[in-house]
């Protein structure tokens, strides 16, 4: 959280928020995560809160292991974004709300964040909104000239009531979702046209069939080949006869 008192009450409240806490007042409901953020009463609500808010302004605050992102169409009507990294999800560009936490220092070479030194992709500067605010506040002190006035901002359409609840379904990102950086090639639909990642996950799950069936093909022939063969009955019948009392020829 950035604690500094230049901040507007909104973005304080944002950056500081606990999102995805279960909501108290609809403790029995299904999917009743608080993450959406009403700007106009600087908390944070669940999708059945939503009726009071309807006429508010509103964000869709999503997550990625556990870690809170925030569409970059959305938050750019806001406050000027500009080097703050973002990454391509579901078709959506999100940036991270608030600093990640790092294993070790960054050292090697490139571009880090100016204010955590966590390591970027060229050309941005920061690795999250929070980053960015602080680095503003701390020198520059304020942030009017990055502000903008935005007084209609409505959730995702269809975002009303429970079936608002579907609609977040499709924004929720997981483990599994592709964090794109940006200045690969997309095509139409949103998806990376390099296809690299894609590429070689197919193209290891061929290989491993091959071996598979390789594997399983040089079974059955080694089984084929030390199987015992059965003989026909007639054939045992006529290996397992006694031979009967030699006769002589007789003499004369």
């Amino acid at each position: 959280m950035v604690g500094i008192s230049c901040l507007p009450h909104w973005l304080q409240a944002l950056l500081g928020e606990k999102f995805f806490n279960q909501c108290l007042i609809h403790e029995s409901a299904r999917k009743n995560e608080k993450n959406i953020f009403c700007l106009d009463c600087c908390t944070s609500i669940c999708p059945h809160c939503l009726s009071p808010h309807r006429s508010h302004r509103l964000l869709q605050i999503r997550r990625y292991v556990y870690h809170d992102v925030i569409r970059l169409d959305d938050i750019e009507k806001l406050i000027d974004c500009a080097f703050v990294q973002s990454y391509t999800t579901n078709s959506a560009k999100v940036v991270f709300l608030n600093q990640r936490p790092q294993s070790r220092p960054f050292r090697g070479s490139g571009s880090i964040c100016s204010t955590c030194d966590r390591s970027l992709q060229d050309p941005y500067l920061f690795c999250s909104l929070s980053c960015k605010v602080h680095h503003l506040a701390r020198n520059e002190g304020g942030l009017s000239k990055y502000l903008y006035e935005c007084e209609y901002l409505p959730l995702p359409e269809g975002g009303k009531g429970e079936n608002f609840c579907e609609v977040l379904d499709e924004g929720q990102m997981t483990p599994d979702s592709v964090l794109e950086p940006p200045g690969l090639l997309r095509t139409s639909s949103g998806s990376s046209a390099s296809g690299g990642g894609v590429g070689c996950r197919n193209l290891a799950c061929t290989a491993t069939t091959d071996f598979v069936k390789k594997k399983r093909s040089g079974v059955s022939v080694s089984r084929a080949t030390y199987r015992p063969t059965c003989s026909r009955a007639s054939e045992i019948s006529m290996s397992n006869r006694r031979k009967s009392m030699p006769h002589r020829s007789p003499l004369y």
